[in-house]
């Protein structure tokens, strides 16, 4: 098969760009597995000095899930300097977070809860070197901080703590929990550091505050407040408002109309930029929209646009920088605020960006880029330079893997929709032959795949086309990166066009000749995992195996557990359940267990507060009685809606990878067995596995 019986390819440069960075020792090349991506670093966000010349990034580093103590990995604070070196700052068994540079570009302020705290304090560390020091704390922990231009002035928000009283009567077995009364707002806090008479003071707003952001001059405070600190609020009922500072009096509420995302401040602390939903309906924040620093009506100033805006920053008082998806790609450009000026500085094409900062003077940027061949690193680029220039290399060993073909695939479903997907290619395709697939649904759906980074613990990627899969993930309709539209497709009509999508997605690969009809999987979480269900029930004609991860089996039992009903109505079902009793239930794939024929695997966290696992129980349980296709439930104690932790990220991916092979590749029939091997086979050959 060629690569135009696809699709466009990515650029040819990237590998060979990064076979460059190879150890002076070559090694032979590897093939992906499980544990290559359990060793996996990426950086996480990258800020740029207000003098353009450093950049601070924080790193994730996996744990060992076959050593040491289990948990999330640990993240470490680096800076990359003029000779392009990146040295590590506060490195080791660490939790870095919310990293920014002091206004004056002489540290770097950051939370973490080192010895001696009892919470989240707020630390500043010398970027000349000297040790981190602590400049505030609060009893109950900071959450997230801005500084004002002075480096004096900040506002902090910070959850109270449980009183004295109650904690008592809970520690005598009092530990009854009233359900969704139990909040405590999210506070805000103005302090000022250096002065230690000068007690933090605490602004009376209602609600429960976030998104903070103080204005350069330190008059003002731009703030998103829910009516609780409960998650379908702040997905949903977050409104903008800015407040006098010296009063703590709120000045002006803006009629952001549903979803919200970054708020920035204008240089002269004039405008106020923000990243919004269109309408209430609307599944997700991505038009960009300035309003006067004194209040009044918002105003779109990229009104037409196909795509979504993810990220904001101002260049100077008249201009705002703006990061967006188009497709699988992403842009970065500048728009004035009257809606002119346009200019595109990075086109799609090359890495994809998911985040950018700027100098002060607009003229120097960090990005997070990720491409086919690596996870996020640091990009920079400097005001006349043609393209982001990467900086870091934080897997020095992924020059001696060896990488199958990636590209992006249109397709048109059966009503003619004009369709996109990423493909990975088997590594050993051969022409005329065809090949078992993985097919993975994003969730949300309010998301879509970018044409970067495809291999997770939960995305086969690289490691899947090592053993010989091809693996397409296709953004059906519903999907962002598209305009609001396109992301409005699916509501109303859920498991309907939107999950026909990836269905003449596979036919469009069978129809090219790469995939065999016979040997088709599925796998996706959250919303993907509700397809999954729905590709092993409803399409179950259709798909040998699924993996369905924390995923929605019933819709009325899920309307009734989730965390999220307000967000379920307005941006997904566009009904309530007793609105239309059917719909619901002709929408769930546990009323068409009785017709599942689909080997299915189901992973689910036992403290998942979105998807509530009893959605994976119950079509365990219907499955398992029916008898008439294999099943199994694995649960993840202590994980949450997606897997954290180093051990239960390692035995999802063999997991994923076991049940495909088997049911795809392997014999089929009696589940493989339950007891993995966590043993590492490249332990067995010496000298094999790269070093950093």
């Amino acid at each position: 098969m060629t690569t135009t019986a696809l699709s466009r390819s990515i650029l040819p440069g990237l590998l060979a760009a990064g076979l460059l960075l190879a150890p002076a020792t070559v090694l032979a090349k590897e093939r992906w597995s499980p544990f290559h991506v359990a060793e996996l670093r990426g950086v996480t966000s990258a800020v740029v000095s207000p003098d353009g010349r450093l950049v601070a990034h924080v790193l994730s580093v996996p744990r060992d899930p076959l050593e040491g103590e289990d948990g999330p990995a640990y993240t470490e604070l680096h800076v990359s300097f003029p000779d392009r070196k990146s040295r590590g700052f506060i490195t080791g068994k660490v939790s870095i977070g919310s990293v920014s540079w002091t206004p004056d570009g002489t540290g770097i302020a950051f939370l973490d809860k080192r010895d001696g705290d009892d919470e989240k304090s707020l630390y500043v560390i010398p970027v000349d070197g000297g040790e981190a020091r602590r400049v505030l704390s609060h009893e109950s922990g900071i959450s997230s901080y801005s500084f004002a231009a002075d480096g004096v002035t900040v506002a902090f928000v910070a959850t109270p703590k449980e009183s004295k009283e109650k904690k008592k009567l809970r520690d005598k077995g009092f530990k009854q929990e009233i359900y969704e009364e139990e909040w405590r707002p999210a506070e805000v806090w103005i302090a000022h550091l250096g002065d230690e008479s000068d007690k933090p003071r605490k602004l009376e707003l209602p609600g429960s505050a976030s998104s903070i952001e103080l204005s350069p001059d330190g008059k003002k405070l731009a703030l998103a407040l829910a009516p609780t600190s409960m998650v379908d609020d702040s997905y949903m009922r977050r409104r903008v408002k800015i407040v006098d500072v010296a009063t703590g009096s709120i000045e002006a509420a803006i009629a952001n109309p549903g979803k919200l995302g970054e708020l920035a401040w204008s240089p002269d602390s004039s405008h106020l930029a923000m990243i919004s939903a269109i309408d209430i309906n609307d599944p997700s924040e991505g038009r960009l929209m300035v309003v006067s620093g004194q209040g009044g009506d918002l105003t779109e100033i990229l009104p037409s646009f196909q795509g979504h805006v993810t990220d904001i920053a101002w260049q100077d008082a008249e201009t705002v920088m703006y990061l967006a998806d188009v497709g699988c790609e992403t842009i970065f450009g500048e728009v004035r605020i009257d809606g002119s000026g346009k200019k595109l500085h990075v086109p799609a094409g090359g890495p994809v960006f998911s985040s950018f900062s700027l100098s002060r003077d607009g003229r120097a940027a960090a990005f997070l880029g990720q491409s086919p061949t690596h996870p996020s690193e640091v990009y920079t680029m400097g005001h006349g330079d043609i393209a982001p220039t990467r900086l870091t290399f934080s897997n020095a060993w992924l020059p001696n893997m060896e990488f199958a073909r990636q590209e992006v695939v249109e397709y048109r479903a059966r009503d003619g929709l004009r369709l996109q997907g990423i493909l990975v290619h088997p590594l050993e395709e051969k022409e005329g032959t065809r090949h078992p697939l993985i097919l993975t649904v994003h969730g949300g759906p309010e998301s879509h795949y970018r044409n970067g980074w495809m291999t997770a613990y939960s995305m086969a990627g690289q490691v899947g086309a090592a053993e010989g899969f091809a693996v397409f993930y296709p953004n059906y309709r519903g999907s962002t990166g598209r305009g609001v539209p396109f992301s409005k497709l699916s509501q109303g009509d859920p498991a309907g066009k939107e999950f026909d999508d990836y269905v003449d997605g596979v036919d469009h690969l069978v129809a090219a000749g790469l995939v065999d009809r016979d040997r088709v999987g599925i796998t996706g979480g959250s919303y993907g995992g509700y397809a999954t269900a729905w590709g092993s029930t409803y399409h179950t004609q259709r798909f040998a195996a699924g993996v369905m991860f924390v995923g929605i089996s019933d819709k009325i039992s899920k309307w009734g557990t989730s965390d999220i009903p307000y967000e379920l109505f307005a941006v997904h079902d566009r009904h309530y359940p007793w609105q239309d009793w059917d719909l619901f239930r002709r929408r769930s794939p546990v009323t068409y267990a009785p017709q599942s024929r689909t080997a299915l695997l189901i992973l689910h966290g036992k403290d998942d507060p979105r998807v509530h696992p009893s959605q994976s129980l119950e079509l365990y349980r219907y499955l398992d009685v029916i008898g008439k296709t294999p099943v199994r439930l694995v649960w993840y104690p202590g994980e949450g809606h997606g897997n954290r932790k180093a051990a239960a990220r390692l035995d999802y991916n063999l997991r994923l990878l076991q049940w495909m092979t088997h049911y795809l590749k392997g014999p089929g029939g009696e589940k493989p067995d339950p007891e993995l091997s966590y043993d590492d086979p490249r332990q067995k050959a010496p000298g094999a596995r790269p070093v950093d």
